[in-house]
């Protein structure tokens, strides 16, 4: 049998305190306040983070507002989950209990983009159960019992904190079939006539203007609420669809749906991810939310 390491050999384990005051002030975004909680000088508070960052190798905290940074986010939820852990009793269950974590999110951003990363997630934290609720893009309505929201939209929300998850860039994409019918697709003018699919989501005047069309937001035509369903209208052959290409990717690589030219435009909306105000202070929701801005990168 080989003998254990030596104590010194391994990884050095962070003081508790130190420890403590990193979760405290990453709960209450204030040296005061932390200062205060723990019955300790503000200067104490700032030589344990710096101390604890010295030990990890890496920032915790980003800005003055005492904002994470991306291995900040991710420490915490470790933090919380070894400090939890600590608090048991001795002779309580040994295994943490199962976490229910409620995300209400938008029906396109779910289908093409969330669900097929989101057995990472569950293998990554068997003892969470997600359970996922539809919400409605550009709508600032949230779920009571939502815990974390995604949100698609211009940014923005006084009602909750949140942070960006991804930009894309949008272009017209029809079906096989329509461009078979209505082709050659060649200069943006070839667009003039023909049937353009609305949605409040896209609005067609960012990709005019950058292909140089003088052209207005078309006031006919099918309009959809939802980006799916416009991409299965099109795909059904209905019209032409100014589409993102991230939420497109699973019409374009089906072949139900090809782009029409190389010009592209940003979106001038995004997708965020919300919660309200002491959310994150549950590991289970700071770890999901960590997960999901990695997994968006």
């Amino acid at each position: 049998m080989s003998a254990l390491p030596h104590l010194t050999t391994a990884r050095r384990i962070p003081p508790i305190q130190c420890l403590i005051t990193f979760e405290a002030l990453a709960r209450l975004r204030s040296v005061t306040q932390t200062a205060d909680e723990l019955c300790v000088t503000p200067s104490a508070v700032s030589h344990r983070v710096k101390q604890l960052e010295h030990i990890l190798g890496t920032r915790l905290f980003g800005r003055s507002d005492f904002s994470l940074t991306a291995d900040g986010s991710s420490y915490l939820a470790q933090v919380r989950e070894g400090l939890a852990a600590l608090q048991r009793l001795p002779g309580a269950a040994v295994a943490p209990g199962r976490k229910r974590l409620t995300l209400a999110v938008t029906p396109t951003f779910a289908r093409a983009i969330l669900i097929p990363r989101l057995r990472q997630f569950t293998e990554a934290y068997p003892e969470i159960d997600l359970a996922l609720q539809v919400s409605i893009p550009l709508l600032d309505g949230v779920a009571e019992d939502a815990d974390l929201v995604v949100r698609f939209g211009p940014g923005h929300y006084a009602d909750m904190e949140h942070v960006e998850l991804a930009r894309d860039v949008l272009t017209p994409l029809a079906s096989p079939g329509f461009v078979r019918e209505y082709g050659p697709f060649e200069r943006p003018e070839d667009l003039e006539g023909l049937p353009l699919l609305r949605s409040p989501l896209e609005p067609w005047r960012t990709w005019f203007a950058a292909a140089g069309l003088d052209w207005g937001e078309p006031r006919e035509g099918s309009q959809f609420n939802d980006v799916g369903l416009m991409c299965d209208a099109a795909a059904a052959g209905m019209g032409v669809a100014p589409v993102r290409l991230k939420l497109g990717a699973p019409w374009l690589e089906r072949g139900t749906l090809v782009r029409l030219f190389d010009t592209v435009v940003a979106s001038p909306y995004a997708h965020y991810l919300c919660w309200k105000t002491g959310t994150m202070e549950r590991w289970e929701c700071a770890a999901f939310a960590e997960w999901l801005r990695r997994a968006m990168v």
